[in-house]
């Protein structure tokens, strides 16, 4: 046993001055490395300039209704599986968020005429008691969507 593992080093001894020799002497060719893979540069971006008064952010909005009275503030923005906006979530009651609940509303039923900066608010086409006996929305569940009167449209649901 001691002499296979003395053979054992004595082997690994001799590998190890072998390397070290070849290393040292200069008219050994250099280690070659395997050629780095060529990448074609990435395309640059497409841009689009969105003047300052034709477009605004909508997270945070207040929301009101179409006879002023407050019906909260936009708090997320559902999207289909396509990416289309389909409906806005709005943080709805309460005062200083201590007592509200959160609903959902189509998109459609939204109107964004009066958003020339972030103190405007956004109508939506709705009155309080409406949007007071909607159901509050629940991540992870099946979204009631309450839309404007007459513009009922079925949204496919998967299971």
């Amino acid at each position: 046993m001691w002499a296979s593992m003395v053979t054992t080093i004595v082997a690994a001894a001799f590998a190890a001055i072998a390397a070290a020799q070849a290393a040292d002497d200069p008219a050994a060719p250099p280690p070659t490395k395997p050629p780095a893979a060529q990448k074609e540069p990435a395309p640059p971006p497409s841009v689009t300039v969105i003047g300052a008064r034709d477009a605004h952010g909508i997270l945070g909005r207040d929301v009101r209704s179409a006879a002023n009275e407050d019906m909260g503030r936009i708090v997320d923005v559902i999207v289909d599986r396509e990416g289309t906006v389909r409906a806005a979530v709005i943080d709805f009651g309460g005062f200083l968020g201590v007592g509200s609940r959160k609903i959902v509303v189509d998109w459609n039923a939204l109107h964004f005429g009066k958003v020339a900066n972030k103190s405007d608010s956004i109508t939506l086409e709705l009155t309080k008691e409406q949007v007071s006996a909607a159901p509050e929305y629940k991540e992870d569940t099946p979204l009631i969507v309450l839309g404007a009167a007459g513009s009922l449209r079925p949204w496919q649901y998967d299971h």
